[in-house]
């Protein structure tokens, strides 16, 4: 057996090599990283977008407010993530930036799937560069542009899909089980929010607290991303 794991070493060391029976290994390691992230649920209603998301404190003493786990990409368009956070921030200035191009030189909002797109490109790019490793991120992408409501998920291959509800992280099980029972087309905002925050609230179970739980919309009737308030949020829980 020793000899064979001695093998399946050679192989995770270099991005760019596949293993015998067609695995990048480095790859893989990555969307298990994404598995150890902090839940994030996005999910499109009737009215709008939203996205919920577990803030993980780390430290009893860190000031809950500070933390923010949902970045706003252009007025019509937010994001989440979960894995490896600094890899996510450097996603997300790159998609602000590709969006503020975008206003500038043709006056308009961007699309929410050029966004997607570019990003997942950088992506892919780096899980066949020597060099580089694998973004240990994957990244939930909401909005609202011309062609309606969108919510996207990325993953570290650069894989992405259009979801109307989903979820990455640490209660991904749990939680895609509930959403697939529960979701409905038809929900408000406000429903979804409600489902999402019991969800997250059952994933975390006793590490639950209000403080934890970082949440944005955008509503179809200004398409422009509001955060959800600690009072909103406590009244979800009444």
């Amino acid at each position: 057996m020793e000899p064979v794991q001695h093998q399946m070493m050679g192989y995770d060391r270099a991005i760019t090599m596949f293993s015998p029976d067609g695995r990048l290994l480095q790859v893989e390691y990555a969307k298990r990283t994404v598995r150890l992230g902090n839940t994030a649920i996005g999910m499109a209603c009737k009215d709008g977008v939203i996205l919920v998301t577990d803030k993980r404190l780390v430290d009893k003493l860190v000031v809950p407010e500070s933390v923010e786990k949902i970045f706003k990409i252009d007025d019509h368009v937010m994001a989440t993530g979960a894995g490896i956070l600094s890899d996510a921030r450097v996603l997300i200035e790159r998609a602000q930036l590709k969006a503020q191009q975008h206003r500038v030189e043709y006056d308009s909002p961007i699309d929410c799937i050029a966004i997607v797109k570019d990003l997942c490109n950088l992506k892919q790019y780096t899980t066949q560069s020597g060099g580089l490793r694998p973004f240990g991120v994957s990244l939930l992408i909401a909005g609202i542009d011309e062609s309606g409501m969108s919510v996207y998920e990325t993953d570290p291959t650069g894989l992405f899909y259009q979801y109307k509800a989903t979820v990455i992280g640490e209660g991904e099980t749990d939680v895609e089980e509930m959403l697939h029972k529960e979701y409905k087309d038809s929900m408000t905002m406000e429903e979804g929010l409600k489902l999402a925050f019991n969800m997250l609230k059952k994933a975390l179970a006793d590490n639950f607290k209000i403080d934890r739980v970082d949440a944005a919309i955008i509503p179809v009737s200004t398409g422009i991303m509001e955060r959800v308030s600690k009072e909103r949020l406590e009244k979800l829980t009444k």
